[in-house]
């Protein structure tokens, strides 16, 4: 066995593991090496930092519960210098997990309990290495824009529908989907009156906004019956990954509210952040009634589309629950006065 261990060929990723019982260090080290990872494992958490201030890790599995100083302190003093690094929490168990609020301050993408089996960790570190790689590809992208305005909005336009059809070569489900969301929402923004520049950031936080989905596994995004609550768990996690992927490219930057927080309630039982009422960004707002209609009106592998008069009445019902009352007005408007403008989008769409 250990000579086939040296026979595994590096990845090229570098994981740092802090936990101040070397035996979970030593267990992660073999399995992590086996799965092709360049590994490195610190029992002294005030040591961990120092290791990740000279030398570049691309993820970190961090122990909560530790001394001299919990994992919360040691995500307090990385992100100091280091706002990229992504970070995963493990716990002894759910209830000693740092509060949400502190996890969403820290910027940690996700946390597991401690188990001697690694399933569930391995596949946390493939979804955050699918997102680092997008990461990083957006970083080289954004390095090598031109100074020229012309080069800049060609190469941000081209990025964009490179990492889009990525996601969508996963889910036959975006295909369609992000375009009709994105011209909904636009369509909602002509008749609120916003700027072009609004119009535009909203084309291209709709087009843009299910980018996170890169980040969940296949046999979670492709299954096709019922999700288990943890798998939900997971696939609530995309907006969240999705503004991780683009949190590097300058150019990225006004539709990251768009793509974090489409998924937010009006009344606050949203996610990821459980924003609530006008605290959610406003072009978010908007998005979330277009992406709801056209999940309503869209067939699914478990239902077909739903028929416009229940649409329309499932807003109506949830107009200041679910979405902005407002907002959720002006599109029942739509719908009521302009339906074969909707009907054309989804003509140019049309579901695979």
């Amino acid at each position: 066995m250990r000579k086939n261990e040296h026979l595994v060929q590096s990845n090229g990723y570098k994981i740092i593991a802090v936990d101040d019982e070397e035996g979970i260090v030593d267990s992660l080290s073999i399995f992590l090496k086996r799965s092709g990872y360049e590994f490195t494992g610190v029992t002294n958490p005030l040591e961990a930092i120092e290791r990740v201030r000279n030398e570049h890790f691309d993820l970190m599995i961090l122990d909560f519960i530790m001394d001299p100083i919990h994992g919360d302190t040691v995500v307090e003093e990385i992100r100091k210098f280091d706002k990229e690094l992504y970070i995963l929490l493990l716990t002894g168990h759910k209830d000693l997990a740092p509060p949400l609020e502190t996890i969403k301050r820290l910027d940690i993408q996700g946390y597991c309990e401690k188990s001697d089996k690694f399933d569930q960790l391995l596949l946390l570190i493939e979804s955050g290495i699918k997102s680092i790689k997008q990461m990083n590809e957006i970083k080289r992208i954004n390095q090598e824009l031109s100074e020229t305005y012309e080069k800049l909005e060609k190469a941000y336009l081209d990025s964009i529908e490179t990492l889009r059809y990525t996601v969508e070569a996963k889910d036959p489900y975006t295909r369609g989907h992000s375009d009709r969301v994105s011209e909904y929402s636009v369509l909602i923004g002509k008749k609120l009156g916003l700027s072009e520049d609004m119009l535009k950031t909203l084309r291209v936080g709709g087009l843009f906004h299910d980018i996170g989905k890169i980040g969940i596994p296949d046999s979670i995004l492709l299954k096709e019956s019922k999700l288990t609550d943890d798998e939900y768990s997971e696939i609530k996690n995309h907006p969240s990954i999705g503004a991780h992927i683009l949190c590097n490219a300058e150019v990225f930057q006004d539709i990251i509210p768009i793509v974090k927080h489409h998924h937010e309630r009006y009344d606050g039982r949203g996610y990821p952040s459980q924003l609530k009422g006008e605290d959610i960004p406003y072009l978010a707002r908007i998005t979330a009634v277009a992406d709801a209609f056209d999940a309503m009106t869209s067939k699914r592998t478990y239902r077909n589309s739903l028929p416009l008069d229940i649409v329309k009445e499932e807003i109506d019902k949830n107009l200041g629950t679910q979405f902005d009352p407002e907002l959720g007005k002006v599109f029942l408007d739509i719908l009521n006065n302009q339906y074969e403008e909707i009907q054309e989008i989804q003509k140019k769409y049309l579901n695979n």
